[in-house]
């Protein structure tokens, strides 16, 4: 399964021998795992990716690995815990985009650190829980705060709160928190239009077209809000991008999972910490090719829930500066051409 070929393992495991040795190197060192007189790391870390990549219940486990169920479960909850003792050395430190930045989608939001959203991802809860966790897609769901670099890779994850709060609220809750989520003054991330234009969060102007299916059919931005809008959109969509390839990788995160709430968010986070692995070692990630074909045919309707923070006046005059700055320099450009 995984040192026969780098096809077989990423087939099984979602990683390739080197990324593999790396992971299972790293939970020895750091989250202290150990082989015992019947499993190895090596094998412990293979049952419990194995169950992220594919779902697959117990048993059928039980079959491959020809191990108990007990063991199976026992070695899981190890290899989570140990997982989420890489957080410090997984996340991504954001690294703002520099002023000589010279990247089509970034170049515009010099100081930027990324881009942020939610997503839902299912879960089982009881019965008494089920109105809380209903989303407004009618899902029994997480709502889950994933920020993410330029690069793709996870700078902050909050999972846990019920599918029926609001974007604004998970986000209040995730700053607000000891240890939370941090944005340095003179920083900030791109947001949609759900959250709120205020310090630190640069969100797209309202009424105007937004989404990057509306400029594929050859339309060009006449206003400086709409060429706003639209390199806006074209570097925000990091964060969709993120999170589908994350569920792409993890078949546990696309369908419900039987273990407690708390277990499946801490399951959410191990996931995105080994997608952060997985895309800082492996030059050519499979999955990824398969990205684009899927987002294209996907409909975003977030625009149609309004959250609100706490707007800013002075933010909403820097981004008319901004915008009215880059549509002047776009316009420039093309008039010199």
């Amino acid at each position: 399964m995984v040192y026969a070929s780098d096809v077989r393992c990423i087939n099984s495991l979602r990683m390739d021998r080197h990324t593999f040795s790396i992971l299972c190197s790293m939970l020895r060192t750091s989250g202290k795992l150990r082989d015992t007189r019947n499993v190895s790391v090596d094998e412990m870390v293979a049952m419990f990716l194995h169950i992220l990549a594919h779902h697959e219940k117990n048993r059928i486990i039980q079959d491959r690995f020809l191990r108990s169920g007990e063991t199976i479960s026992r070695y899981f909850n190890v290899v989570l815990r140990a997982v989420l003792c890489l957080q410090g050395q997984l996340l991504k430190t954001p690294e703002p985009v520099p002023e000589n930045s010279s990247d089509e989608k970034w170049k515009w939001f010099k100081n930027c650190l990324g881009a942020l959203d939610g997503t839902y991802i299912r879960v089982h809860v009881p019965e008494a829980d089920k109105p809380r966790y209903r989303s407004r897609k009618n899902e029994i769901a997480t709502n889950v705060l994933g920020v993410c670099s330029q690069d793709m890779q996870f700078i902050y994850v909050l999972p846990g709160w019920e599918g029926s709060a609001a974007d604004s609220r998970v986000l209040r809750d995730a700053i607000s928190r000891r240890h939370g989520f941090r944005v340095p003054h003179g920083y900030y991330y791109l947001v949609d239009a759900g959250y709120p234009n205020g310090e630190g969060f640069l969100a797209p102007y309202r009424g105007q077209r937004y989404h990057l299916n509306d400029w594929r059919q050859g339309y060009q931005p006449t206003t400086p809000e709409e060429f706003f809008n639209m390199k806006h959109s074209s570097a925000r969509n990091v964060i969709e991008r993120c999170f589908g390839l994350l569920k792409m990788r993890w078949a546990i995160l696309r369908s419900p999972s039987f273990f407690p709430v708390k277990t499946q968010c801490r399951i959410v986070i191990a996931c995105c910490l080994l997608h952060n692995l997985i895309r800082r070692e492996m030059a050519i990630d499979p999955l990824e090719n398969q990205l684009n074909a899927i987002m294209d045919n996907e409909d975003d309707d977030d625009d149609d829930i309004i959250n609100f923070i706490d707007s800013s006046e002075q933010w909403n005059d820097w981004r008319r500066e901004l915008a009215t700055q880059m549509f002047n320099e776009w316009r420039g450009n093309r008039n010199t051409r």
